[in-house]
């Protein structure tokens, strides 16, 4: 099991994550249910670990992942990309059978 980053999304996450030094550990990846395939992705800071995380550190970015989403993430890897106006994580997620037209949700 891995979720791994480009070199663009760590760096991206540390500058994120420096804004809130002495507060937070990392970042927080999840799958919600939502959006029209069903599924879509949710990034946040994590302030601290919860029961049931699962943690990853890649290319010194601590990630915690619930056991929940970890079904739906193993083996994503997570970009960061400038698109027009609009910039953000993107999921490149190898378990992903089909997402909506514009991408912000998806299915297994």
């Amino acid at each position: 099991m891995a979720i791994t980053l480009t070199d663009v999304a760590a760096d991206r996450a540390k500058k994120f994550i420096a804004r809130r030094a002495g507060v937070t550990l990392g970042l927080r990846l999840a799958v919600r249910v939502s959006g029209c395939s069903g599924l879509s992705y949710a990034v946040e800071f994590a302030d601290k670990a919860e029961p049931g995380d699962v943690e990853f550190d890649d290319r010194g970015v601590r990630i915690m992942v619930d056991h929940e989403s970890l079904i739906y993430l193993d083996g994503t890897r997570l970009d960061y990309v400038r698109k027009g106006m609009k910039e953000g994580f993107k999921f490149d997620n190898p378990n992903a059978k089909d997402k909506c037209g514009c991408g912000d949700s998806f299915n297994v």
